[in-house]
């Protein structure tokens, strides 16, 4: 009997209707319902992992960090206190791993750099990012997608993750405030900072290139 209480909401019926169910869908996870689990990750890996390439811009850390969010949230969610949306706090999960991973990244790139000072030059870490192409954006010239990507890269972090979300995920402000823990005229500042970057950017490139 309790097997058939736990997957007594069906998975489908979940997608389809998601706020009706979140509270008893939410439940079923803290009960570490592999169904509902399984459901969750279904639902939602495509987005966690278009939110996280956008920020990290390399497609293989993009998915080692979509696999470390799900993971925490299957380890956080027995204190998830429903403050906000289930869909809120992963994406919050997901922007947190991937800045924190940029910020190691830049921190071995520093490093590096501190060993050719010093001629350590033997193994040196290359970390550049490598040109990619984001699976949520389609573009007819991919070199224009490339150097878009990289002129995002270029932006403060808090002025890359809301146009990141905006731009490319399609979230609201409102939704972007709750992931960002801001407020809806803070992340619609954001956005106005970084429309007015990358305008230059993008204006000092075609000076450049054309």
């Amino acid at each position: 009997m309790e097997d058939v209480c736990c997957c007594a909401i069906n998975s489908n019926l979940l997608l389809t209707f998601p706020a009706l169910n979140e509270a008893v869908f939410i439940s079923q996870l803290q009960q570490g319902n592999e169904e509902a689990f399984r459901t969750l990750v279904e639902s939602h890996r495509d987005r966690v992992f278009n939110s996280c390439i956008g920020i990290l811009q390399n497609t293989e850390d993009a998915e080692d960090i979509t696999q470390e969010v799900f993971v925490e949230v299957y380890h956080s969610i027995k204190n998830f206190k429903a403050e906000s949306k289930l869909s809120t706090w992963i994406y919050r999960i997901a922007v947190t791993k991937s800045l924190d991973h940029l910020r190691s990244k830049k921190r071995k790139k520093r490093f590096g750099f501190m060993k050719s000072l010093f001629g350590q030059n033997d193994n040196q870490l290359r970390i550049d990012p490598p040109d990619f192409f984001h699976p949520g954006v389609q573009l007819e010239n991919k070199e224009l997608a490339a150097y878009l990507f990289k002129a995002i890269e270029q932006l403060p972090e808090n002025q890359k993750v809301a146009f990141t979300l905006h731009k490319i995920e399609g979230l609201s402000y409102l939704e972007i405030s709750e992931v960002m823990k801001t407020t809806a005229s803070s992340v619609e500042s954001l956005m106005f900072r970084a429309k007015q970057n990358l305008q230059k950017i993008l204006a000092d490139f075609y000076k450049e290139n054309m």
